[in-house]
């Protein structure tokens, strides 16, 4: 696979995300579903909707999400309708809950965990997809990025049982954990190949806590913020991400590469470059 090409800023502004957007050149068309985290009740970390507001607007986007699979507020429709108007989604604009009224399964036609991906029902409603993340680390995860965002992000609550679970959500908590992490590339794979390079990625570096915004309770942040990355390949977005981790000067980083590295994180964008999702060789490209 050819070298990708991954656009970065240190500014972190709405500006900023919108400038990147333009550089890529692939204009979203059609109805389009952006995909962000609404972080959960309590979580002190997450990206706030103004901050996304003029990107989404920029697209007359619909911010969408789906219900968890562990407690908390966010795990039904109900409390996560009333989570999305706590933190302000609805405030900025249309909000989306895609498995609402169910499911529906797209191939993993390569896979190497899981044949199949169960993802909100909705998500046919659309006909691009703008990936809106924070990257962060996470307690399972080791990070989380663009590539968890459209695997376990646009999974369905059974969905991401099932990815966790490794093709078993009844072992949602105890599968092995390097096939918990291949089966997130395997879902990561199906949503690709199901918008055909309608897909466009942006990754915000600050607030880098250890833990994700799935945390009620959450470590604050421990490293200095770094900026904002952009590309069409969600692989070399996730591997830029990674080595400016990797090649920052403060000292703060130590926690989040302890998190990353004991979760064996870089193997999901392993598996997902194995799977011909995207490239880790990429070129960096300052705004």
């Amino acid at each position: 696979m050819s070298r990708a090409e991954v656009y970065f800023t240190k500014e972190i502004t709405p500006e900023a995300v919108m400038a990147l957007y333009g550089k890529l050149g692939r204009k979203l068309t059609g109805k389009v579903a952006v995909k962000v985290h609404s972080g959960e009740v309590g979580n002190q970390n997450f990206i706030r909707p103004a901050f996304w507001k003029p990107m989404t607007d920029a697209v007359k986007g619909t911010i969408v999400e789906c219900n968890t699979a562990y407690e908390g507020r966010r795990n039904t429709t109900k409390e996560h309708w009333e989570t999305m108007k706590l933190h302000g989604w609805t405030d900025i604009a249309d909000v989306d809950i895609m498995d609402e009224d169910g499911e529906i399964e797209l191939p993993v036609e390569n896979g190497k965990r899981i044949r199949k991906n169960y993802v909100g029902s909705h998500l046919a409603d659309y006909d691009s997809l703008l990936v809106l993340s924070h990257f962060k680390g996470h307690p399972m995860g080791g990070f989380g990025g663009a590539l968890k965002n459209i695997s376990i992000g646009i999974a369905s609550a059974h969905g991401k049982a099932y990815i966790h679970g490794a093709g078993e959500e009844e072992k949602i908590w105890t599968a092995d954990h390097d096939q918990f992490l291949e089966s997130m590339a395997d879902a990561a794979e199906s949503v690709v190949k199901y918008f055909e390079g309608k897909i466009v990625y942006i990754s915000v570096m600050c607030n880098m806590s250890v833990d994700c915004d799935c945390c009620a309770v959450a470590a604050d942040p421990e490293m200095a913020d770094i900026g904002v990355l952009a590309s069409c390949d969600p692989v070399a977005l996730d591997q830029a991400c990674l080595d400016l981790v990797y090649a920052s000067e403060d000292p703060g980083k130590a926690h989040l590469v302890e998190r990353i590295e004991s979760l064996n994180g870089v193997h999901t964008v392993e598996a997902a470059a194995a799977l011909g999702v995207g490239s880790r060789e990429y070129d960096l490209i300052t705004v």
